[in-house]
């Protein structure tokens, strides 16, 4: 080998050191590293177990103190930052083969599995778009079914099926399981404005067969006149004024705007995830830490039907299928205005491949026309003195079409210091049909509203759970509730008998920051007691909470036992890398055993903690036909607000240059 070989080599070798030692230690795996995973496995000793899928693959997250100091020792001059330590680079794998369900750590430096776990609780992995591909593809073929369409008139080549998830009800469970639907598409694209009622089909997801069939009656397809939806076409996006600070830069993960820098990442469960978002100080001239973690930690969708056809109907989208999963490639000036920028996504497959989601988040500045600040100033004599600023905010969006919902979700980072955390749904409803064309002929239980001839839309929630790991300037945390209580005047000379004062409380241990918002005005925070403003205050953020929604079903109702904590709206638990899936990480056909309610029974500590607030957002849906055919966009949010965090308002600091 000649010597210029061997020192292209050399430098191709330090160029790969440099740029892996500047790896963020949370971006998600890259296809090369997927793929590196499948080999190692299938070299493994687990190259010989049958049928091996693989149901979840993701960046098994380093220690949280290890990723704080190589962010700090990162954040420093570029000569130093080489000598940052390189952390482990490692895959959560889960994979069921063999007959079991088998946790996985794969080390992608040392190309070892460095953990086999075989997992025998309660509750079932994620599924895979395959197996539900072929449930559904194997039904359509089964002669009970061929049957049950012929009986009704009904064309095999008109139908779709869906698989859904059936949830548990007390029954001792074995084997994974789906439960499908049928709709009949003819004459429409909205196929579940037409479904096949009176048919229970249990597939056996292990046998890869239908193991239960029933056939009770037949009610009235409903028509498909009127039932179809299209949209008009794209117009251009406004534009978007020029504005001090409206530049956003995203280099590989890391997104940085005005004050703001934090990393994206895009995860098969959760979707969107947002990490390490720190603001820069303006008056300290320094950035500070406000949100070590952030996402979607689970979902519930129970619907008010009890009926056969509709009692198991309780779903848990991110757990049973992955808000990840089901994210879909945005469109350009439909979904993102036209100033936005996109970043793509790798899903893996049940086979360990892995498979590009183009435009899978998108990043984009918005000017709605809101103000920031404003104020007119009249008392300064000869002079009226008129100042402001507009509204301009950071978005960072995703969208999960899990079934007939999509979920819009968005991350809104402000000027001020605040995120705004939104969710918007939209799509179709879940309908049945009836034989009733008129509210004048029901006589019986609906469970839902009538909202075109023989179509009943049913009453359901939506329950999203947001997993929240803030470390307000620093990981010593707590949580407080500030309480606006009524006092009596006494023993002043002035005419007034009342006011109200401010009631603080910190929170020790998890039982008691449980909480069920009420009517009672009060503030929620978390704050650092550690650190104070200018005058004595403890620095801290607000959490400004949506509607008060929370869940209705009885307490010893099954769903409600497997997503017992959506009875509250806000919970506080001390941080634990383990506990990031309120319902617990095996949420399908789960009994209710792990999750964000079984953790708190330990009743720990959380005063002066690294604490993780968990917040449910929550919508009670009572259909209207406005909502047919298609959903006009349902929104609510809830907002993270620094108060106290800045000795004054940020926006008025001195730009840093």
């Amino acid at each position: 080998m000649n010597i210029s070989i061997i020192l292209l080599l050399l430098i191709v070798a330090l160029n790969f050191s440099i740029t892996q030692s500047f790896q963020h230690p949370l971006d998600p795996l890259s296809p090369k590293e997927i793929n590196e995973i499948r080999v190692i496995i299938e070299k493994s000793h687990l190259k010989t177990l049958k049928n091996l899928t693989y149901h979840f693959v993701d960046v098994d997250e380093p220690e949280k103190d290890d990723v704080l100091h190589w962010l700090s020792s990162s954040s420093s001059s570029s000569s130093s930052s080489r000598k940052t330590k390189l952390l482990p680079r490692r895959a959560k794998v889960v994979v069921i083969g063999g007959g079991q369900t088998r946790e996985l750590v794969v080390d992608l430096s040392k190309r070892l599995i460095v953990l086999d776990h075989v997992y025998k609780g309660h509750g079932y992995p994620p599924l895979t778009f395959e197996e539900l591909l072929q449930a559904s593809l194997l039904t359509q073929k089964d002669p009970r079914f061929l049957e049950s369409l012929s009986r009704r008139n009904l064309k095999g080549s008109q139908v779709s099926c869906l698989p859904l998830t059936k949830g548990w009800f007390g029954e001792h469970v074995s084997t994974r399981g789906v439960k499908i639907t049928c709709f009949y598409r003819n004459g429409t694209t909205n196929i579940y404005a037409r479904p096949i009622n009176g048919i229970t089909i249990l597939f056996d997801l292990e046998l890869m067969k239908v193991t239960t069939y029933m056939d009770r009656y037949r009610a009235p397809l409903p028509k498909a006149k009127g039932t179809e939806f299209h949209s008009r076409p794209v117009q251009p996006g406004p534009s978007y004024p020029n504005i001090t600070n409206s530049k956003f830069s995203i280099q590989g993960n890391l997104v940085t705007w005005g004050d703001w820098k934090f990393h994206v990442a895009f995860n098969s469960r959760a979707g969107t995830i947002i990490s390490a978002a720190s603001i820069f100080d303006g008056k300290e001239n320094k950035y500070r830490r406000v949100l070590y973690r952030g996402h979607v930690s689970e979902t519930f969708v129970p619907y008010m039907d009890s009926t056969e056809d509709w009692y198991y109907r309780t779903f848990m989208d991110v757990g049973e299928f992955g808000f990840g999963k089901a994210a879909d490639s945005l469109q350009p000036l439909v979904d993102c205005p036209g100033n936005a920028r996109f970043m793509d996504g790798y899903l893996v497959d049940a086979f360990g491949m892995p498979n590009l989601l183009p435009r899978a988040i998108c990043v984009f500045q918005r000017y709605s026309g809101d103000v920031a600040w404003r104020h007119t100033e009249i008392g300064v004599p000869g002079r009226v003195i008129r100042n402001g600023e507009p509204e301009v905010t950071l978005v960072v969006r995703m969208i999960a079409t899990v079934g007939n919902y999509d979920y819009i979700l968005d991350w809104e980072f402000r000027q001020t210091g605040s995120i705004t955390v939104g969710v918007g749904l939209t799509g179709v409803l879940e309908m049945k049909a009836t034989s009733y064309t008129s509210m004048d002929q029901v006589t019986e239980e609906m469970y839902g509203t009538m909202v075109a001839p023989n179509t009943i839309a049913i009453n359901h929630d939506h329950f999203l759970t947001y997993y929240l790991d803030l470390d307000v300037d620093g990981n010593e945390n707590s949580f407080m509730r500030s309480s606006l209580q009524s006092e009596r005047v006494r023993r002043m000379s002035t005419p007034r008998k009342s006011y109200w004062n401010v009631k603080k409380k910190i929170f020790k241990r998890e039982a008691e920051a449980r909480i069920r918002l009420s009517s009672k005005p009060a503030q929620l925070m978390v704050v650092n007691s550690n650190k104070k403003t200018n005058v004595g205050n403890p620095v801290g953020y607000q959490l400004i909470t949506g509607q008060p929604a929370y869940s209705l079903l009885a307490d010893d109702d099954y769903p409600q036992i497997r997503t017992a904590y959506t009875k509250y709206q806000v919970w506080v638990t001390p941080y634990s890398k383990s506990e990031r899936w309120a319902a617990g990480f095996y949420a399908d056909q789960s009994h209710g055993d792990d999750g964000l309610t079984v953790w708190t029974r330990r009743n720990r500590k959380i005063e002066n903690k690294d604490i993780v607030l968990w917040y449910t957002m929550g919508f009670h849906h009572v259909p209207c036909q406005e909502d047919f055919p298609i959903m006009a966009t349902l929104r609510s949010s809830f907002e993270l607000r620094p108060t106290n965090f800045f000795d004054q308002n940020p926006i008025t600091y001195k730009v840093k240059s």
